[in-house]
């Protein structure tokens, strides 16, 4: 099999995972925290900010453009743990709360993040 459908057969075979994401600027500390049902989607993320269609947050767009992609990392802070033995598991509410968690403990507003506050 060449390496192209390998990898693509991997791709499939990886299993869907959601959690919670960090992009932390390396010049400035700032940082994102997000979530998402599929941790796979991080690669379309970096593809978005990349060809400068990162819609979502601007200022870290704005960001992206100006220091380059060398200057941010992204890593998964935490995986959702699912809980198939419970047929009232949420998945989209626990990891909303997740997410919540991690922004009350990480902060990233203002002049240490990219997130904004709720109203």
């Amino acid at each position: 099999m060449d390496r192209k459908k390998e990898l693509k057969q991997q791709f499939k075979e990886t299993p869907v995972e959601a959690g919670i994401y960090q992009i932390r600027n390396t010049i400035n500390n700032k940082i994102l925290v997000g979530s998402t049902l599929n941790l796979k989607t991080l690669n379309g993320i970096k593809f978005m900010l990349e060809t400068n269609a990162f819609t979502m947050n601007k200022e870290l767009q704005k960001e992206w453009n100006q220091y380059g992609k060398d200057a941010f990392t992204f890593e998964i802070l935490e995986k959702l743990k699912k809980k198939d033995d419970d047929p009232y598991f949420n998945e989209k509410e626990a990891l909303l709360a997740l997410e919540e968690k991690w922004l009350e403990k990480l902060q990233p507003y203002g002049e240490q993040g990219y997130n904004k506050k709720q109203a």
